[in-house]
């Protein structure tokens, strides 16, 4: 990202919302955004080392309430959650560290929950494991802060191997639901 030209893309919109750039208040303020947009933006270029796997077997490892922060990509406000994400390893497993990881890499970019869900369930899949289910719980700025103005929430989910089978996906749905703190995803 070209921090300098972030800069003076946000200075052009302070003055076009009809404020002084110079303005004490707002002086650093396309520095802190352009800082800002980096951090948050770091997605793009993210490894989510995945390869660092350990010999280990388990019928499922579910992570749950990993908190995340993202921007949506219709309006460029945050959305925010939880992910749930439970998996089948084949002989392998991931830390938990890793996992938290790759939703970092895909929440840190403009994006849409649905996507979101589905790119992190895929990652995962395609590191040879035997089934992987996400699921994502949001509350959307774009939505609250304009708009409807609503308190709803959405969640997504997404199922990979064998999860995809009616039995499995309702075992591990069973598993992860009994040990959330509201019971939802």
């Amino acid at each position: 990202m070209d921090e300098e030209r972030v800069e003076k893309l946000v200075r052009e919109l302070i003055i076009e919302v009809g404020e002084d750039p110079t303005r004490e208040g707002l002086k650093e303020t396309p520095k802190r955004i352009a800082n800002m947009y980096k951090e948050i933006f770091a997605g793009y270029d993210t490894d989510s080392q995945l390869s660092v796997q350990f010999s280990e077997d388990s019928d499922v490892v579910i992570a749950r309430d990993i908190q995340f922060y993202s921007m949506c990509e219709h309006h460029m406000l945050p959305f925010y959650g939880k992910i749930h994400i439970a998996y089948s390893p084949n002989g392998r497993v991931f830390g938990i560290s890793k996992l938290v990881r790759l939703v970092e890499k895909y929440s840190k970019r403009l994006q849409i929950q649905e996507r979101l869900t589905k790119n992190i369930a895929d990652e995962l899949y395609s590191q040879g494991v035997k089934g992987v289910v996400v699921f994502a719980d949001a509350e959307h700025l774009c939505m609250k802060m304009r708009g409807v103005k609503s308190d709803a929430t959405l969640s997504s989910s997404a199922f990979r191997g064998i999860y995809e089978n009616r039995e499995e996906k309702e075992s591990v749905i069973a598993l992860i639901r009994k040990r959330t703190s509201n019971g939802s995803f």
